[in-house]
């Protein structure tokens, strides 16, 4: 099964809108029914990140591959399984969903729309966490990819769930997310003049996960990796 490039597009666009809404949305439920303890606010923003993204690459995957990440999308791009005009595409409309998606939050729970965070997510173990987290996560993709291509939605939501305890950061692993939430003065924000690092680092950790990603699960030697069948309809990039 094929989809025009004009449908590759629009789940970019509504399944990063959905996944910031998520994002967004959640942690502002969170932070309002916790009562000041941090940790049970981000409990409830990991879970219906980690659900929302189990159900968003499921329904979006067959279509586009299910990006909603332009760090993504790079390691797609210099794996040649998708063109630069399109992973530029990919990218314009990821941003534009993203910050949509923050929009929406907003307007579910009746607060300003347009927003600057103050939220200060700054210095070298923020910016290394983001770098961590990124990895990880394009890793996580590609290895799913290679071996588990039917399992690369529980992949990523089970580790975008860890990564939110066990980095700094919080793990937002995508540069679009980092730029949406900067329009976000809510439990999920970052100041603007944060997010700059966090960018940088997303990016060249993709970059990295992605050489390492060939070095390690392609075969050497004339051996054969095992390769586990997709379904009809999944795309050779789907995957977050």
């Amino acid at each position: 099964m094929t989809y025009t490039p004009l449908q590759k597009l629009a789940a970019e666009a509504l399944g990063t809108a959905l996944l910031l809404a998520v994002v967004v949305g959640s942690g502002i439920m969170g932070d309002t029914l916790a009562g000041g303890h941090t940790a049970v606010a981000l409990l409830g923003n990991t879970i219906a990140t980690g659900a929302g993204l189990y159900v968003l690459i499921l329904i979006f995957g067959p279509v586009s591959g299910a990006h909603f990440n332009p760090a993504v999308t790079l390691a797609f791009a210099l794996r040649r399984d998708i063109g630069l005009g399109m992973a530029a595409a990919y990218v314009a409309v990821q941003a534009t969903g993203a910050v949509l998606g923050v929009f929406l939050a907003h307007a579910m729970f009746d607060l300003d729309i347009l927003q600057q965070s103050v939220n200060a997510r700054a210095g070298a173990g923020q910016i290394l966490s983001e770098g961590v987290a990124t990895f990880g996560l394009v890793l996580t993709i590609l290895g799913a990819v290679r071996f588990r291509p039917e399992s690369v939605a529980p992949a990523v939501g089970l580790y975008i769930t860890a990564g939110y305890w066990f980095t700094a950061s919080t793990s937002f692993a995508n540069p679009a997310v980092t730029v949406a939430r900067t329009l976000t003065d809510t439990f999920a924000g970052i100041r603007p003049e944060d997010a700059a690092g966090f960018v940088a680092a997303e990016f060249l950790a993709a970059a990295l996960a992605t050489g390492i990603a060939f070095l390690v699960f392609a075969p050497r030697d004339g051996a054969r990796a095992p390769r586990y069948r997709r379904s009809h309809d999944e795309g050779p990039e789907a995957a977050l």
